[in-house]
């Protein structure tokens, strides 16, 4: 039941005239909005507040950002590989930034694999990232760790999103997220991962990305392949690996 005011009166209703005034200011915000979306080309940008500068000890740095760097400090990078660029035996990582199963391999064997034979010069890594599971999850992590590999320092970036992941197909991985990320990366530059995910060097390495996974029949991440220098790569495992025998498959692989 409707209640009544004071002394019995009516509720109040708003004149016309101020119902006009109102319209008229819904109005000019819509066409705003609508006029932002139309300069900006339709692209969503990240709102947050971002140093100019990556650190690892960033106020905001993600969990783990200090191991991050402890982890790679000192190990050449150039790009998507990462160790001396000639070392005896190269590993390749096709890797899917949202998958929980290379989460386990990057955050359980890949720490042991980059202190033992990376960082020995031994063994380098070429990374590819892949984009095997769900948008936009998988192909945003796709192409931010890319352009974080404009900087040298795709690795650090990857790692820091698989020692942070969230549950797959939940959307965890906004445009924040990534710019928390290359905020907590020592010497990063965010905005520029931030604006470097829809150029055309990002859509050009993603194409050929999709196509060697795509010509070799991949379906599983991570898929991980060896080779000696000067030989032909193979593929050693799909799916998580096991430490033994992937160690001992480098150990091969190094002695040629």
């Amino acid at each position: 039941m409707r209640s009544k005011g004071a002394g019995g009166s009516r509720a109040r209703q708003a004149s016309p005239r101020a119902l006009a005034i109102a319209g008229g200011v819904v109005l000019l915000v819509v066409i705003a909005v609508v006029l932002a979306v139309v300069l900006s080309g339709g692209k969503k940008s990240s709102t947050g507040n971002f140093p100019a500068v990556g650190s690892a000890t960033w106020v905001g740095a993600l969990t783990g950002s200090t191991d991050v760097r402890d982890l790679f400090k000192g190990i050449p990078e150039s790009g998507l590989i990462l160790g001396n660029p000639n070392a005896p035996a190269t590993l390749t990582e096709f890797i899917d930034l949202q998958c929980p199963v290379c989460r386990d391999f990057e955050t359980t064997q890949m720490p042991t694999l980059i202190q033992k034979y990376v960082r020995t010069g031994k063994l380098n890594v070429r990374m590819e990232p892949w984009s095997i599971l769900s948008a936009p999850d998988s192909p945003r992590g796709q192409a931010a760790t890319i352009a974080a590999s404009e900087q040298n320092k795709a690795f650090q970036f990857a790692q820091l999103l698989y020692d942070n992941q969230g549950l797959e197909d939940t959307g965890w991985l906004t445009e924040d997220f990534v710019g928390s990320a290359a905020s907590s990366v020592d010497g990063m530059d965010p905005r520029r991962v931030l604006d470097g995910q829809g150029s055309s060097t990002v859509k050009n390495t993603v194409n050929d990305v999709d196509s060697q996974a795509s010509a070799q029949n991949f379906s599983a991440t991570p898929t991980l392949l060896l080779n000696h220098k000067g030989q032909k790569a193979h593929v050693v495992s799909q799916g998580l690996p096991d430490a033994t025998k992937l160690k001992s498959q480098i150990e091969s692989a190094i002695q040629g």
